[in-house]
């Protein structure tokens, strides 16, 4: 209980001496979307046990659920906000005299070194679970499963890593920015209509992204006002732009990849996802005033300081808290069985929300101090860029190639052995240059 009362004092400390200028909205829409992601991934997985355990994505079989993910489907809300937050870092730590290298080795801080030990619990997880004689098949279900939040990982470190560059083309150009690379994105969806042209759309993995990240540099230094004349046409728009694109449109409606369709909305991001994206601006515009006045309260304010100092460690580990909670519920008998979609299994989902919940909770507490301890601090070494950029080129190659292998036997620990050599070998190589430069914390 100790531990606890000086946790709760510590976040109560921290809330109490948030700078005046601190935008607590943005805070707010991040853990909210964190929230609203780990939900939906709850939601949708639905499991049964007959002998042996099999599970489905209840958007491939209850079709009712599929203009559902128009509420869940938040991660344009983090990448607005991680816009919004990199853009102010940035600017603070140019201010102090940094440059673009120590600013990506403290930013990515945060996102690499937990990361780095979801990785490792869970190549240890998998090697022993075959030492004991599980079956390799099932091995690799479990850590692709636990391990579905790296795809986000690799766009979004992928966004971190350029803010740089794409910041100075903002400063330049402005919202033309985000104009050109909702095209790029168009031309690729055009050419995923044509079956004989291969990987069209690809590169809207990045483009789609860097949009709405290019969004929250327009928010934070005002060119995207938060007033209602500009945030209710987005909100209106984008709605407007989402119904048409797909009810009357190509799109599918699920803004989550459905088996069997032709176009995914998220694999690569489409035009549809980033209509979506738009109408979550707005409103997150329109909404910045009342929510900024209702955060000066100290409860809540304190509760979104509390999720937001765990906020990469509740994403990271919320699959695994599913696996695991599978792996309790349903071999045992302790959550009983229901057709998908059915009244009984919506019902059902309350129980295993709130026993997920708890995981998590342990795992947060286990695991959430890794997010919040600080970077080492020591001189500023030579070649640091060339290592940082060798460093987070085997960190996103490692992740892309983790996330693209899918479920399988794909090696001793369940992922692929070459992708986890990469990327243990691009962390290591970060750590040792990030040695280099202070990290201190920023927006």
């Amino acid at each position: 209980m100790g531990a606890i009362e000086r946790a709760a004092r510590e976040l109560r400390r921290k809330a109490e001496q948030t700078p005046a200028h601190r935008d607590r909205h943005v805070d707010l829409l991040r853990a909210v979307a964190i929230a609203a992601v780990v939900t939906g991934h709850w939601l949708v997985l639905s499991v049964s046990y007959d002998g042996g355990l099999r599970g489905v994505n209840v958007l491939d079989v209850v079709p009712w659920t599929r203009p559902l993910t128009w509420l869940f489907q938040v991660m344009p809300i983090f990448f607005l906000v991680g816009g919004y937050a990199n853009a102010a870092s940035l600017a603070a730590h140019r201010r102090d005299g940094g440059d673009a290298t120590g600013w990506t080795l403290r930013r990515t801080d945060r996102l690499v070194r937990p990361t780095t030990m979801l990785l490792a619990v869970l190549t240890t997880a998998g090697l022993a679970a075959r030492v004991a004689g599980v079956d390799p098949a099932l091995v690799g279900m479990g850590v692709w499963l636990a391990g579905i939040p790296l795809w986000f990982l690799v766009a979004y470190l992928s966004a971190v890593v350029l803010t740089p560059v794409m910041h100075a083309l903002h400063r330049r150009w402005g919202l033309a920015v985000p104009v050109v690379l909702v095209v790029l994105v168009a031309v690729g969806d055009a050419g995923r209509f044509v079956p004989w042209i291969p990987y069209a759309g690809a590169g809207s993995y990045l483009f789609a992204w860097l949009a709405v990240h290019q969004l929250g540099f327009a928010w934070q230094d005002g060119r995207l006002p938060a007033r209602p004349a500009v945030a209710l046409p987005l909100a209106l728009g984008g709605l407007a732009a989402l119904v048409g694109l797909t009810v009357f449109g190509p799109y599918p409606v699920s803004m989550v990849g459905v088996a069997g369709q032709q176009i995914q909305n998220t694999s690569p991001p489409t035009l549809a996802l980033l209509a979506l994206a738009t109408a979550q601006t707005g409103v997150a515009l329109l909404l910045h005033g009342p929510v900024n006045r209702w955060l000066q309260g100290v409860r809540q304010w304190t509760a979104v300081v509390a999720v937001n100092s765990v906020i990469m460690t509740l994403f990271l580990w919320h699959m695994t808290a599913a696996v695991l909670g599978v792996l309790v519920l349903y071999p045992t008998g302790l959550l009983p069985q229901a057709p998908p979609g059915s009244l009984p299994w919506v019902l059902l989902r309350v129980p295993w929300l709130a026993a997920l919940a708890i995981i998590l909770g342990l795992l947060v507490a286990v695991f959430g101090p890794v997010e919040r301890r600080s970077g080492p601090v020591a001189p500023a070494g030579r070649g640091a860029a060339a290592l940082t950029f060798a460093g987070m080129a085997a960190v996103v190659v490692g992740l892309l190639a983790v996330a693209l292998a899918g479920p399988g036997d794909h090696g001793p620990a369940g992922f692929p052995t070459a992708a986890l050599i990469g990327y243990f070998a691009g962390a290591a190589l970060l750590r040792s240059t990030r040695s280099g430069f202070p990290c201190r914390s920023g927006p």
